[in-house]
Order: structure tokens, then sequence, then C-alpha cells
């Protein structure tokens, strides 16, 4: 039976609330807004599924890639609506032509993040670019081996974690299964992020009676929202937030915010690791653990190697890590070559580490659940300042550095 002493020794995969045979383990949000299982244990037949189907207690072995590349989509409207290179939509849309399914997350109509799927191209848009919320997989374990035991080919991506716990539940191989998998820094708390999208909307409120709705209403008000926005581009991505209503003239009135990474509280408090999952900081699947065939991220450190490929419009590295992996990516029109794996890791150290607890996590949290009086922008302030000060003394110590060389 599952028990969780340590929330660190939970990733909320929700693979043993799929698999549990008498579904007696439900999932319940912590007070920082993190889903965990609960065993009704008067429906328990202590089985042990629930355990075998974990991440946690049953972890992968630790391996490396069998080859590395840097992709870009060719297609440049997908790669500009993408995160990275948009080497994620070439793998879904090979899947979708195939008959296939694809697996991935989006918004649900309260702008929370979700695992879902789609079977065409046309609501492939929905998953494209990065939600840095955690998200909820729901049933998605159980539709997908439905889909597989068709016949139909599926793609599946996640965090690693989430991978881990798909394989676990499946609990075998398919061929015609394909798992990607994200380099992961770590997942926020999405109730962090339901209060900063409330706290959003009601400033704007305020400032513009065109848009003062009441609580319930402002929600509606959304449009669209980008965490990875490259208007100013990819290395300085922005946060951007569109939101939109109709006068009863008929008139629309249109606001779009926009945050550079830089000045954006919510972007700048999950860099800084204040609010993400205790088991993001003990993460069970680093180092290739969770059995993907494919791993994507941004090719953070690019320029550094490969110059004349940087345009600053997004590049994807991609990790192959089994021959069915390899087979697939070869085949995706995709412009790219093979680079290194230390290359690639200068860049992303999250394929390897988890991030340390910061020193600020327990005051964030003590602040966030004073009577709701503190807005997360103010916490965010509070505790960020010192880091961004330690910053600024490293960088003096780099340029002092540099003026000792040129003295020489």
């Amino acid at each position: 039976m599952i028990s969780i002493r340590h929330k660190k020794d939970c990733c909320g995969c929700n693979a043993c609330v799929q698999r549990c045979p008498k579904q007696c383990i439900t999932m319940r949000e912590d007070e920082e807004g993190f889903l965990y299982p609960f065993v009704d244990q008067s429906l328990c037949i202590d089985c042990g599924l629930c355990e075998r189907v974990c991440p946690v207690l049953r972890q992968g072995e630790a391996r490396k890639p069998l080859q590395v590349y840097a992709a870009k989509n060719p297609n440049e409207e997908v790669r500009m609506s993408s995160s990275s290179g948009g080497v994620f939509t070439a793998l879904a849309e090979r899947v979708l032509d195939a008959g296939g399914v694809v697996f991935g997350v989006r918004f649900d109509e309260n702008w929370g993040v979700v695992h879902d799927y789609v079977d065409n191209k046309k609501d492939l848009v929905a998953f494209r670019g990065s939600k840095y919320v955690q998200s909820n997989v729901g049933t998605c374990f159980q539709k997908a081996e439905s889909f597989l035991k068709e016949g139909r080919r599926v793609l599946f991506s996640g965090t690693p974690c989430q991978i881990a716990g798909l394989r676990l539940f499946l609990k075998k191989e398919y061929d015609n299964l394909l798992t990607v998998d994200l380099v992961c820094h770590g997942v926020p708390s999405p109730k962090v992020w339901r209060v900063y999208l409330e706290e959003t909307i009601a400033r704007q409120c305020e400032k513009n009676s065109v848009f003062s709705h009441s609580i319930v209403e402002r929600k509606s008000l959304i449009k669209g929202i980008l965490f990875r926005n490259k208007r100013l581009g990819w290395k300085k991505y922005s946060f951007s937030l569109t939101l939109s209503t109709t006068e009863g003239s008929g008139a629309k009135n249109t606001v779009f915010l926009s945050d550079v990474l830089t000045k954006n509280i919510f972007l700048q408090g999950f860099l800084h690791d204040l609010y993400l999952r205790p088991s993001c900081h003990a993460c069970p699947s680093k180092c290739f653990k969770s059995g993907s065939d494919l791993t994507i991220a941004d090719y953070w450190g690019i320029e550094r190697y490969y110059k004349d490929f940087d345009d600053d419009r997004g590049t994807s590295l991609v990790l192959v890590n089994t021959s069915k992996g390899e087979d697939f990516y070869l085949q995706l029109p995709v412009d790219g070559f093979e680079t290194s794996y230390a290359e690639a890791l200068s860049g992303n150290r999250s394929m390897e580490h988890s991030v340390a607890v910061p020193k600020y996590r327990d005051e964030f949290w003590k602040l966030f659940h004073r009577d709701g009086t503190v807005a997360i922008e103010n916490i965010c302030k509070k505790m960020c300042p010192g880091m961004f000060r330690r910053g600024l003394f490293w960088g003096k110590r780099i340029v002092k550095k540099c003026i000792k060389i040129v003295v020489r």
C-alpha cells in the first residue's frame, strides 16, 4: 500500500491511482497545491500493485544517450510558436500521419495545466509551448494503454517522472509506443499559478474599468497565455497574457500584457526554485532513468559551439536514448546535426542534477499562507533580491578578473 511519509518521495505521476484494482486511491491537493495519493484502507486489499508502479520506489538505471542532436523545425511559423526549435511538433505530426494519437500538456478551461490527447493536427497547437506548472495526468496512462492494445501508434510526452510512471504502469514494452520526456528543471505549484493568475487579472481590472468582472468571470477574459513568447528572442523570452472582452456595443477591448523573463514574478520565483514540488529536489528520474525513447529540450549554449546555427529563434536539443527513438528521429523532416553529450550537458545541467532546496523556500510558504494578505509579487520580490545580489557579486568578480588580465 502506498504510504507517503515524506513528500519528497512522491512525484505525483498518478500511476498508483490508475493501477489500483479496487479504485481505493485518490489524489488530494496539499497546502502547497500539489497532489498526493490518499488510500481508503477499508477498500484496500494490499495487493501491492500501487507500489510496483511507483517511479520513486522502482527507479530505473542511470544511462547516457546514444546520440545527441541540435535541430530546428523548417516551418518557421511552428518554430516561432514553440518554446525551442519545434521538434515536438515534427514528432507529433509523424505519429498523427500514421493514424496514431499524441499525449501532451494543455491548458484547461480555467487555465490550469492537464494532460490530454489529440488525434488530429488541428488540435496539436494546444500542446505547443512550455507550461511551467505541474500537469494533472488524470487517467491518461489508462487511455494510452487502451490505444496501444488496439494497435494504434501512441506518442506520450511528459516530464521524466511521468514517463517513468507510465512505463511501470504499462508493465511491458509496446512496439507502437514512443515515449518523449524533457529536460526538467522542476515543476512549480499549481496553487501558486492559480493565485498568481488571479492577482494579475485583478490588478488589470483595477486599472481598466472595461475589465471589471467578478472573480468568477475574470478567467473568462483570458484569451491566451505564453510562458515563452519569443518577441524579444529565444534567449530573452517573455511571459505574455492576452485579455479580451466585448462591450455591449459589440466593440472588442484587448490588452496584451508581457514581461521579459527577468521581470516576470512567476518565472523568477520558478527559476529560483521557491515553489517546486518537494520531489524535484531529489528527482528519481535524473540521468535518463525514465526509460524514454527520446529526450528533448532547449539547446542552451549552442551559440558557444555552433554560432552559425544559432539565429535566436530557438534550437532544440534532442537526446536519442533507444534504437526505437533513433529510427523515429532520423526520419523527421528537421534541420540539424549530431553534437556531443558534453556540449549539451554544459547548458542543461538538469539532465543529471536535481536543484537544491532554496534557502527561502520555507519563508515563501509561510508568507504565502499568511491569511492570503501578501501578494505573490511582494513575496517573490522579498525572496529574490538576495539571489540577485549574489549574481551581481559574482558578476563584479568576473569583471575584476577580466580587468586584471587586460592590465597584465
